[in-house]
This record gives C-alpha cells, structure tokens and sequence, in this order.
C-alpha cells in the first residue's frame, strides 16, 4: 500500500482507530460485530476506509483467519497510548470542575430567603457542595445596585424582579411572586365592620416603594394615599406593623405575621400584583466556570 504523510486527526479518524482497536481485541470481524452493533460488511468497510486514511495494511483478513501486520501492531499501540491520553485529558478537565476556586459574587434583593422555592439556596449549596474552594459573597441590595454590580463587573450575578429590563443584561425567570395588600392587627381594617370598596382605600395612610416597580404594581398604587415610602419589602413591613400604614407585601414573607395573626390581607382577589423574579447576568460575559456551575444548579 503507497506510503503517505497523515493529516490533521478527525473524530472520524478517531471512531475509525477505535473500531480497529475492538477488532483487534475480538480477534475477528464476527466477534468485533456484536460488541459494535454494526455488520462485518460494515467493518471491512471502515477497516478499509483507516488503512486508506494511514496509507498502510494494519490486518490480514481471509480464509486464513484475522491477523495483525507488523505496522497494524505498531498502530494498535499508538492508538492505546492516544486514547489514554484522551482519557486522562477528560480526566483532569472534570477534576477541575470538581476543584473550582475563586470568588463569586451574587447580589440578592432582600426578603427572598422566605421564599419557598428555594432555587437559589438550593444552588448555593450545590455550588458549595461542589466547588470547596470557591468563597461565596452574597450582598443584599436593590434591584438598581445590583443592575450596577453587574454592568461594572462587581457581580457575577443577581436575582432581582424583571420591571425594567437593561439591554446589557440578560434576565432569565426564577419564578412568579405574587404580592398582596396587608394591614397589621393595630389597624382599623383588621377588623372592619365591612369590607372596604377599591374607593374607600385612599382615606388610608398607604406605604409607598422608592424602588422601581411594574406598571401593574403603580396602577395598584394610585388608588391609595401615600404618605410613606421604603427602599425595599422589609421597609415596608416596619411601617406596616406600625399599626398606621397598608401596603404591598409578597405572600411568602408576609406569611410568618399571618400566622401569628399580626397581619392580614386586604382584599385579595382584588389587589393582587404578580412580579417576576429573575436571575440576571452580564450580556456578552466571559466564561466562568463557577457562575456556568451555579446557573446549571438553578
């Protein structure tokens, strides 16, 4: 067979060299058919298609039964120690993985953590299950910071309500969180002689959020007298709980004062807002293999 240089090695190169390596294992095409799941016809085939690729004779095939050729020995021990080599190369890629280190940085808006989903705290642990050597910096903010962090590289990623979507920022959705109006025990509308009209509502004090909301959330708003605001939900709670103010509290962190009877909803079927909180990360990011590990836990 004409002697020739070999080119650059292909997968198919690859699937040809590890179809010779099961032949030559087997010691014959019958035998290598019913570990590769393909015809003997289909063997000869591919076998012809390497010796061609590699310019040289690897085996003897025929009434005499199967052999190696000397160079076909040579070949099976190059391609051992190449796919060993790949082994070890895929190996030591997944070790790596399994000892990721560095920083990474996530920005959270407050009151979350009651949440009972628990996505997030569900992948911080897997991502410190996984990775030992990563230190975790979680920093409470607004949804306006945390937007910050991210365009100026200080965070790696947040997890904020969708309201106003930042073109240099990819938002993808955690979940739905649905917020309704409360009173504390202290106040009038704890135990009313009858259930207010929407009307009647803008005669109460209301909490009023200096954080950006959605348009469903601000169309609610108009129908009350707002004379205090808050930063952020746990703000708003401290106001509520004064006993003097109504305002917007999300189900799941308002439900430890329903329970203890400290706070109830006003008119739920009425004013109910829904918001989508989303995790949020930087357009166009450079790779990081602890963020790709803690979006895939997610």
């Amino acid at each position: 067979m004409k002697k020739k240089s070999l080119g650059q090695i292909t997968d198919f190169d690859l699937k040809l060299l590890r179809i010779f390596k099961t032949v030559a294992d087997c010691g014959s095409f019958s035998a290598a058919e019913i570990i590769l799941g393909i015809t003997r016809s289909a063997i000869s085939l591919h076998m012809g298609d390497l010796e061609k690729r590699l310019g040289m004779r690897l085996c003897q095939r025929g009434r005499a039964g199967f052999s190696l050729t000397d160079e076909g020995r040579e070949i099976l021990k190059l391609s051992e120690n190449m796919m060993a080599s790949i082994e070890g190369f895929r190996q030591q890629v997944n070790e790596m993985h399994k000892n990721l280190r560095g920083e990474f940085n996530i920005g959270v808006i407050s009151n979350l953590v009651t949440q009972p989903m628990m996505r997030i705290t569900n992948a911080l642990e897997t991502l410190s299950k996984n990775g030992p050597g990563i230190r975790i910096n979680l920093s409470m903010s607004t949804a306006s910071e945390i937007e910050q962090g991210l365009m100026d590289g200080r965070l790696h990623v947040g997890a904020l309500p969708k309201t106003s979507p930042i073109s240099g920022l990819v938002y993808d959705k955690l979940y739905d969180e649905d917020a309704y109006l409360y009173c504390s025990v202290k106040h009038p509308l704890f135990h009313p002689q009858q259930e207010p009209g929407l009307s009647e509502l803008s005669q109460y004090e209301a909490v009023i959020p200096s954080y950006r909301m959605t348009a469903d959330t601000m169309g609610m708003l108009q129908h009350f007298n707002g004379t205090a605001s808050a930063s952020d939900r746990e703000g708003i709670a401290f106001l509520i709980l004064t006993g003097r103010y109504v305002g917007f509290l999300p189900d799941h962190y308002a439900s430890g004062w329903l329970e203890k009877g400290m706070m109830r909803a006003i008119l739920p079927q009425q004013l109910h807002v829904k918001s989508e909180i989303s995790v949020v990360t930087r357009r166009g990011r450079r790779p990081n293999s602890i963020l790709e590990l803690f979006l895939h836990a997610l």
